[in-house]
């Protein structure tokens, strides 16, 4: 496998109702997942770039939450219609899309 130049990173962590920490699950990151795998597969960029679900990433009460390293930049609150501007912006641009950005508090 090549190495990729970015991975993307979609907290997919669920949680039961009423979880005093929520999930990004119960915030609707499958239909967000589904969208990245879908642009990924129409816009061919399996290779050049890396997707993944994992489970929690800490921040559920923000979720869905998104990551991408190698540039360590968090996401939050990303529904369907943000996967495309972080794909355009972000993966293809280079440039972190700055208004779906977590707080740096939120690092801490």
């Amino acid at each position: 496998m090549a190495k990729p130049e970015k991975h993307v990173l979609l907290c997919a962590q669920s949680r039961p109702e009423g979880h005093p920490k929520g999930s990004c699950s119960a915030l609707g990151s499958a239909a967000v997942a589904d969208k990245f795998r879908a642009e990924f597969e129409t816009r061919e960029l399996w290779g050049r770039f890396k997707f993944s679900t994992t489970s929690c990433l800490g921040a559920c009460e923000q979720g869905p939450i998104v990551i991408v390293y190698p540039d360590a930049v968090m996401y939050q609150k990303i529904g369907e219609d943000d996967v495309n501007r972080i794909i355009d912006e972000h993966l293809l641009g280079n440039q972190p899309v700055d208004e779906l950005k977590a707080p740096k508090e939120i690092w801490d």
